[in-house]
């Protein structure tokens, strides 16, 4: 697979593979098509999933290639979710498809402490285990927080995009601070996406849809 190491072009001095652009653009189409409340973005989060897999594998990140098979599995679910919604959780629009719902207050606190505990503990051992990591904390809690955004996704809650948008923002910092040029820019257009993103399901969540 030595398409995977093929470089495109350089930006500012820095190489840009093959697989960071094909897996940055499926990013991207997936949360996109999330935003807009697609069911499809599932399908196209599959084939996210799988390049993330081999990019990670290609730049030896075992860490973070080791949990896809997690984010494959809430993927799974989420497409299930969205497209067999129980007793009154259907969209008054489409009977067919769960609605947007929102977190009590006491599910937001549950959610931020175990995101903290979690994301500590990983944090822990990829500081043991792969000495090498520069920011093992801030790698974990990035990590913990896109499993948990995820989550909320597939579960079609709005509060998915406010942990996205911490997750954009946490990813912007992580990759400046260890000299990657490319994917801020792509960080940055994730942020976008979160923020308009956030206000068009707050209009799904008011419709009922």
């Amino acid at each position: 697979m030595s398409w995977i190491n093929y470089v495109l072009f350089t930006l500012w001095g820095q190489p840009v593979l093959a697989i960071d652009v094909v897996t940055s653009a499926l990013g991207l189409v997936c949360v996109f098509l999330a935003g807009r409340n697609s069911k499809y973005n599932f399908w196209v989060g599959y084939l996210y999933t799988a390049a993330l897999f081999f990019m990670f594998w290609n730049k030896s990140l075992y860490a973070s290639l080791l949990l896809q098979p997690v984010s494959l599995a809430i993927n799974i679910m989420g497409h299930w979710r969205w497209t067999h919604p129980r007793k009154h959780e259907e969209s008054a629009a489409d009977a067919s498809a769960l609605k947007v719902s929102m977190l009590s207050w006491p599910e937001r606190g549950l959610v931020a402490v175990s995101v903290l505990l979690v994301a500590g503990l990983w944090g822990w051992t990829l500081d043991a285990l792969f000495p090498a990591d520069p920011h093992p904390y801030l790698d974990s809690c990035v990590t913990v927080l896109i499993l948990m955004a995820q989550l909320l996704s597939a579960l079609k809650k709005w509060d998915c995009w406010i942990a996205w948008l911490v997750v954009n923002f946490a990813q912007i910092v992580l990759h400046i601070s260890v000299g990657h040029i490319f994917m801020p820019i792509v960080c940055a257009l994730y942020l976008v996406n979160g923020l308009w993103s956030l206000a068009s399901w707050m209009k799904l969540y008011k419709k009922n849809e």
